[in-house]
Parts: structure tokens; C-alpha cells; sequence
């Protein structure tokens, strides 16, 4: 560049890190684009009221059952692990459906009142990806419902144009850890594994997209900052510091002013 000396304080704009590799990010939901685990926690509790059920999930009760992926294996688990005496209805595959159904209507509730906003970072890192032109897809274990009703608050009603791929709920029978998932986008997004990072906040998480071959960053939260993230490219608290997670994980700088 001509007329910029190293005495120059000329400021000019310019773009950090043209080298880019990575061709997408695929994200996380629950805990990761938002705080959301402690919402699902009070929307089951309400479901087993509204039920006639006298289950209580408090925190201590639900950090342990976040190590099982999906609402309805959340259930499931509950009532084999922690209920024994517990006389299953005769249909108690549609059962365990309709108590989560009810459990999703609450939580849905919850998500347009806008009380469950987007981590912090996260809108900023969209919206600048997207510009970038890297492409965006979500792997995650939620319901589609759940999925819609947290991003149309968070990015408004065309939330879905930002992703070329919408990984979630049902769509693959063996839900994290497994790498299903993200296989399942991988395919759906025609990229290798060394095309992408993913964006993570618990280890069976981690453990799901590193079994799928994908580079992990990871962001804690309260019911998943003591678990063992081994294996991941970098943890942090949230991405707040958006330039520290660019230069971590090789994500190109949105243009900047610099001086020289």
C-alpha cells in the first residue's frame, strides 16, 4: 500500500486475516445461543403440574439430568432412574410425548416474552458471519418449535435465511453424544469436517462434534462449566470478546481500523 510508511498514522480499513479456511460455523442451541437450560427446567415443571404429576426438577436434580441429550430421553431417564415405584401408563410412548409436548408449549411461551435473550456475542457474530459469507447451519437436540421460537426473538421473523441448515429434534434417531447430527448437516451442507468449527457448550456436546471430526470452541455456562471439555480448541465464558474468538479459532476479522 503506497503512502503508508511505518511512521504513518494514516488510519486505513482493512480486513484481518484474508487467509480464511473455514467455510462454516455450526451452532449449538440450548446453552449455547442463549441461556436457555434453566427455561426448559421451569417449562417441565409446569408441564408435570398442568399434568397432575408431582415431579419437581430443581437445579441440583436437573444438573444431573442434562447428562441425557433431548427432552423426552430426559423423561425417560427420570422416571427409570429416580422414580422405581413409578406404574407406567399403557401407552407410555405417547405419554412421555404429550408431557413434553405441554412441557414445549410453556417453553415457547416463555421464549416469545422474551425472557430468555440471546448470549452475549452471539447476534453480533451472526449477523457478521453472515456478511463474511460464511455459511451458518445449527446441530442440536431441541425441537424445531423450540429453535424457531428462541431465533425469531433473537434475530427477528427471517431468522431461518441465516442458516443454510437446521439440524434438530428427530431428524436423526441417535441424538448427542452421537455425531449424528452433525453428519447430518455436514451432508445437508456438502462441506468436509475440516471446513466447519463448531460452537458447543457441554461435553456430550463436545463429544458429538468431535466424533463427527469438526474443530470445537466451547462456551460454558452455570450447568456446564465443571464438565470435562478435553478436546476442545478453546472455552470460553461467553464470546463477549468476539476479536479474541476471530483469532482462536481463525475466523476472518470483520474490517477494522488500524493504525500504522
Amino acid at each position: 500500500m503506497t503512502g503508508c510508511g511505518r511512521n504513518d498514522k494514516t488510519r486505513f480499513t482493512t480486513l484481518i486475516n484474508t487467509t480464511m479456511t473455514i467455510k462454516a460455523i455450526i451452532f449449538d442451541v440450548d446453552g449455547t445461543l442463549a441461556d436457555t437450560e434453566d427455561g426448559h427446567r421451569k417449562s417441565f415443571n409446569k408441564a408435570f403440574a398442568e399434568s397432575g404429576l408431582d415431579w419437581n426438577w430443581d437445579v441440583e436434580l436437573y444438573d444431573k439430568l442434562l447428562k441425557v441429550t433431548g427432552g423426552k430421553e430426559r423423561i425417560k431417564y427420570f422416571v427409570e432412574s429416580f422414580l422405581p415405584g413409578f406404574t407406567k401408563p399403557a401407552d407410555y410412548e405417547g405419554f412421555v410425548k404429550n408431557l413434553h409436548a405441554v412441557k414445549t408449549r410453556h417453553y415457547t411461551d416463555m421464549l416469545g416474552e422474551g425472557h430468555i435473550p440471546l448470549r452475549p456475542g452471539i447476534r453480533q457474530l451472526i449477523n457478521e458471519a453472515h456478511k463474511a459469507g460464511i455459511t451458518l447451519a445449527i446441530a442440536t437436540t431441541t425441537t424445531p418449535e423450540n429453535v424457531s421460537a428462541l431465533l425469531e426473538v433473537g434475530l427477528g421473523k427471517n431468522w431461518a435465511d441465516f442458516f443454510a441448515a437446521n439440524g434438530c429434534g428427530d431428524i436423526v434417531p441417535r441424538k448427542k453424544p452421537a455425531p449424528d447430527i452433525y453428519f447430518w448437516v455436514l451432508d445437508k451442507l456438502g462441506f468436509s469436517p475440516a471446513d466447519c468449527i463448531a460452537l458447543e457448550d457441554s461435553e456430550n456436546g463436545l463429544r458429538s462434534s468431535l466424533a463427527a471430526g469438526i474443530k470445537t470452541f466451547v462456551t460454558i455456562n452455570h450447568y456446564t462449566r465443571n464438565q470435562n471439555f478435553a478436546g476442545a480448541a478453546g472455552v470460553f465464558d461467553d464470546l463477549s470478546d468476539l476479536a479474541d474468538f476471530y483469532r482462536k479459532s481463525g475466523l476472518p476479522l470483520p474490517k477494522t481500523t488500524i493504525s500504522v
